[in-house]
């Protein structure tokens, strides 16, 4: 298990195993900007801003508009993958079989054949590289994860260990986007509703886990879990549900999930979209 808790001027490390001068671009830029020791940053330095924010990008840099972005957008913070996710680290390994690259993540695909049913959840990220000025991250494939209504994991719990279902890899598109088709995950003790996933360099690179550039989840927000954890074949996640909290989450503890809650809309009866801006230092 990693070493979550080695703090810098009292904020996480994204990267605690390594120096703080290796942290990354999203964790500098938060110490520089905390600091403000500076005062060019708000004297000349403001005004070269203001004048790059006006002035068309002609040397192959990021626009203004996407350093700002990415300045804004801190590093995701680096999770632990759990026990459960078949990408070879631990046994199974989804990632090297046939057809994981899809965009509906519900059935399973090969020799399974069971698909997960419960609440319609659409799961888009948007990857976003930190380490080439902010733009988004074409081309990088994105490996999620997730439990059913059940709170079981394909491949790994009792009754779906022969299954595949909930796990998928998109390629990033030249917005950096993926989306996924899935399934409004269980509360299962312990842990606040969540969805798991790897980002990879790209489409080749998926099937050796030492590739993966950093592994995190997604937190879903109170409002639509309370909403769907109401309805049948979720009859389990209610009253686990109400036990737990972002705050005391063994994983999103550390800042109370500001930067993984995926901002969620839809309902029960039309099904939900999950949108989160993912900051990734390649």
């Amino acid at each position: 298990m990693r070493n979550r808790h080695r703090t810098y001027q009292g904020r996480p490390l994204p990267r605690p195993q390594d120096e703080v001068v290796d942290q990354g671009l999203g964790f500098d830029l938060g110490t520089l900007l905390s600091r403000r020791r500076v005062l060019g940053l708000f004297g000349l330095g403001a005004a070269g801003l203001a004048l790059s924010a006006c002035t068309p990008s002609a040397t192959g840099t990021a626009p203004a508009s996407t350093s700002a972005a990415a300045a804004s957008l801190a590093e995701i913070p680096e999770e632990t993958a759990g026990p459960f996710p078949g990408d070879g680290s631990n046994g199974p390994d989804v990632l090297a079989q046939s057809g994981i690259v899809r965009g509906d993540i519900r059935s399973s695909f090969g020799s399974a054949s069971a698909t997960a049913t419960g609440v319609p959840l659409t799961l888009e990220l948007s990857i976003v590289d930190l380490g080439n000025g902010g733009r988004p991250f074409q081309g990088a494939a994105v490996y999620v994860w997730q439990c059913d209504a059940l709170g079981r994991y394909s491949m790994y719990s009792d009754g779906v260990r022969e299954e595949n279902y909930l796990r998928g890899v998109q390629i990033a598109d030249a917005e950096g986007r993926v989306r996924f088709q899935s399934i409004y995950p269980a509360c299962y003790p312990g842990r606040w509703p969540h969805i798991h996933f790897e980002v990879y360099p790209d489409r080749n690179s998926i099937t050796e886990v030492a590739n993966v550039l950093v592994t995190s989840q997604v937190a879903l927000p109170k409002d639509a879990s309370e909403a769907v954890y109401a309805q049948p074949g979720y009859e389990q996640s209610g009253p686990t549900f109400r036990q737990v909290s972002l705050e005391r989450d063994s994983v999103f503890r550390d800042d109370g999930g500001v930067s993984q809650l995926a901002k969620v809309t839809g309902a029960v009866g039309t099904g939900y979209t999950a949108v989160l801006r993912v900051g990734v230092d390649s």
